[in-house]
């Protein structure tokens, strides 16, 4: 995805993130081919991890996804009416809310909900009853995460709720679910060992008579390196964007799937400095020789992370380069070197798919010690997304 491609720049902002939604089709493609006899939820959470919700969660149904995934209820309404729009309506699930939440216009919404304890089947049905439709619901079951779901030996009274529920029509059993803790380590034994708590736990919800529509375990580490836990949903989440779950294990090139955001910029100053010059805050880097610093109009407030301060990878005038000194807020320099011709105005690629040498946002989280998931969503709403479908020429969307 060159330059070139992109025709315009915001108006109001230096710097954009390109998101093409041609990667986002081809990856849900090689994970559905990953998963052929299962069903994909394309996993659209976070502003679909800082993509763009309804253009993402759109090529992800143009390219075979039938379900759509978001933690939080307050995704799925403008999500379900941005799609409703558009005509189309797939299944919707979020899956976190506290006590006391306004459950009801996700029930008219149909949005599918998922429940952890009684108390979640209660306010579900209490929901359903307040608008005269029956709830959606899926049981989660916590099978070794020690995060969301039912311990095993509290499934039991999960699954007397949603009989009870059931028996009275407020609720129908959509599915039963979990969530793999180690499916990015392919040698684990726990994943093993997830599977046979929830296959377990399906038997137990079969006894008493719930058989739900898809029963569900598996995101993008599980899609792609555990097929005993595909079941009849897998639910890819960065994967969709062509990041890898593994990076130890796999690079997204491995593993087929293309890298769908790049975040550039334009030079906002270049200087000349001499040796000795101290750079950004508490000058942590200084020059050893006359060189030229260039500023990059990108920093911590619209998501590069300060702990990667003195290694974040920056290509400039097509070399790869790294950030000298402190990430500021707004701002981070470059050291681009004595006479490389740099002005303001050109282009620094933060981020991209690094066919091209680039650096990547893989890069980026081990410069700052954490993971790409982290890098691609944390960057902020200030950042104008624009998207792009390389695989239509000249079809580019509106900046969003």
């Amino acid at each position: 995805m060159s330059e070139m491609t992109v025709p315009g720049w915001p108006a109001t902002h230096p710097a954009r993130a390109i998101v093409d939604l041609a990667a986002i089709r081809h990856n849900v493609r090689t994970l559905g081919a990953a998963a052929p006899s299962s069903a994909v939820m394309a996993v659209v959470k976070a502003d679909a991890y800082g993509h763009g919700l309804l253009p993402v969660a759109t090529a992800a149904l143009q390219a075979g996804a039938t379900w759509l995934g978001v933690a939080q209820v307050a995704e799925a309404l403008p999500l379900r009416a941005g799609l409703d729009a558009t005509g189309v309506r797939p299944p919707i699930l979020a899956w976190l809310f506290a006590p006391g939440a306004d459950l009801a216009p996700a029930v008219a919404a149909d949005i599918d909900l998922s429940a952890s304890a009684p108390w979640a089947i209660e306010e579900i049905a209490a929901a359903a009853r307040a608008t005269g439709r029956t709830a959606r619901v899926h049981l989660k079951v916590d099978t070794g995460m020690s995060r969301g779901g039912a311990r095993p030996e509290a499934f039991g009274d999960l699954l007397d709720a949603a009989a009870r529920a059931r028996a009275d029509g407020t609720i129908e059993v959509a599915g039963i679910w979990s969530h793999l803790a180690c499916a990015d380590e392919p040698d684990s034994p726990v994943t093993a060992q997830q599977v046979e708590v929830f296959t377990a736990a399906l038997d137990q919800a079969g006894r008493a008579g719930i058989r739900p529509e898809v029963r569900h375990i598996a995101q993008s580490a599980g899609t792609l390196f555990h097929p005993a836990a595909h079941f009849d949903l897998v639910r890819p989440g960065i994967a969709t964007y062509g990041l890898t779950p593994a990076p130890a294990v796999a690079s997204s090139a491995d593993l087929d799937l293309r890298p769908a955001m790049r975040v550039e910029a334009r030079l906002t100053v270049v200087k000349t400095a001499p040796p000795g010059t101290g750079i950004s805050y508490g000058h942590r880097a200084r020059t050893t020789a006359e060189t030229t610093l260039a500023v990059v109009p990108l920093g911590y407030a619209d998501g590069l992370p300060r702990t990667a301060s003195d290694a974040g990878p920056v290509s400039i005038a097509g070399r790869k380069l790294h950030v000298a000194g402190r990430i500021c807020m707004d701002q981070m320099v470059v050291d681009v070197g004595p006479g490389s011709g740099v002005r303001e105005g050109d282009l620094a690629v933060v981020f991209g798919a690094g066919d091209d040498g680039g650096p990547t946002a893989d890069e980026w989280a081990e410069a700052a010690g954490t993971i790409s998931y982290e890098i691609v969503s944390g960057i902020g709403a200030r950042v104008p997304r624009v998207h792009v479908d390389t695989a239509r020429p000249g079809r580019e969307a509106a900046e969003a």
